[in-house]
């Protein structure tokens, strides 16, 4: 067995005196190039999830408004998310699951500058520390990750599907959706932990579809086809089918909560399900050090640290509607508004309904 590890890991370091000093060496270039399509993505994502966010804001404002779904703002919006998914698309077949969710930050970060500019929320100063802390936890995530390069072909995606430890990890996985399922649509539990888990429960399936998919493109493109098996389009199905459910339940949550709680907390429970299909399917971590395992997980705890203080007592989004709509009131009918005048203590329509109700009685009324 011990020689065995040691075959599976000989063809990335040789000599590893010599090899890991050297960034620059061609398994380093090629994680470099998956970073930083990653971090343009998630930069895109975020664009994406507060234009949504500002969709649902200036729809709630108009009375008889259509749908979301038939604006041009909210397709804008789309597109974005659709490309800036393709680029972490791209990203996993350069790098480690395991490397490339941690970057989810770059949302959180951006997400919360963005609602400050654009949606008018409140920056507070434990924004700018769980910024901080989240940042620094991801630069453990990415310094201690596993950089083992690893080819993904169809004999291997198709060993993983059908080891013990995945099929266990998957049922328990069906199981805890359909859970969660049932309190969201029967019971309207509308929590936003509820449907975040079911957004990250399909972002694990998610996760190791794309990578498969991206890994076999990726092998074919350097020489060894891999597109003529059926495992290949087994895992475009799901691949297609997970990401369609995620913005399904995403746009929920973009819906009934505020961008800067639903961003971060989305990254804690994508990151955490895409570590674990990264360690249970692809094994991820078989091989590492303990050393690198426990400052890879202290990153991941200053990580969710700092998004869950981003998040904390979040203010919710005002209305900027400044009068009381009466004909919204059940059982009453009324075409006036009671508003403040700006610069008088009288108030519009009431004092409007009194001169009425005046010249009614004969009363003379002073027009001065």
């Amino acid at each position: 067995m011990a020689n065995t590890t040691s075959d599976m890991f000989s063809h990335q370091s040789p000599n590893s005196t010599t090899e890991l000093p050297d960034f620059w060496d061609n398994a380093y270039k090629t994680h470099l190039l998956g970073i930083l399509i990653a971090i343009f993505g998630n930069f895109l994502i975020s664009i994406s999830l507060n234009i949504q966010k500002y969709t649902h804001v200036h729809l709630s404002q108009q009375q008889g408004s259509k749908p979301y779904y038939k604006t041009g703002i909210w397709w804008c919006a789309i597109i974005l998310m659709g490309v800036g998914e393709l680029g972490n698309f791209a990203a996993y077949g350069f790098a480690p699951a395991t490397l490339i969710a941690p970057l989810g930050c770059v949302s959180v970060i951006a997400s919360a500058v963005m609602s400050v500019i654009f949606l008018k929320e409140t920056l507070r100063a434990s924004d700018i520390l769980g910024g901080a802390l989240t940042v620094t936890g991801t630069y453990l995530l990415v310094t201690f990750a596993p950089n083992m390069s690893q080819k993904i072909t169809a004999q291997t995606v198709r060993k993983y599907s059908v080891s013990w430890h995945f099929l266990v990890y998957l049922v328990f996985e069906i199981i805890v959706f359909c859970i969660l399922l049932y309190l969201y649509k029967r019971k309207k539990l509308k929590h936003i932990v509820v449907v975040m888990m079911l957004v990250a429960l399909l972002a694990s399936v998610t996760v190791i579809s794309v990578k498969a998919v991206s890994g076999m493109i990726t092998e074919s493109v350097k020489g060894s086809l891999q597109l003529t098996y059926p495992i290949f389009y087994v895992m475009v199905v799901v691949m297609v089918a997970s990401c369609a459910f995620q913005i399904k339940f995403l746009n929920q949550a973009m819906k009934l909560f505020n961008a800067t709680e639903v961003v971060p907390i989305n990254f804690v429970f994508f990151t955490a399900s895409a570590i674990i299909a990264g360690v249970v399917f692809y094994q991820e971590f078989y091989g590492l050090a303990l050393l690198n395992i426990f400052m890879f997980l202290f990153g991941c705890l200053l990580s969710f640290l700092g998004v869950f203080l981003i998040a904390r007592n979040r203010p919710k989004t005002k209305t900027e509607l400044p009068f009381i709509d009466m004909g919204q009131v059940p059982g009453k009918t009324s075409s006036d508004k009671i508003q403040p005048e700006a610069n008088n203590i009288s108030y519009g329509s009431l004092e409007a309904e009194e001169m009425h109700l005046d010249n009614k009685d004969g009363k003379s009324v002073d027009s001065t």
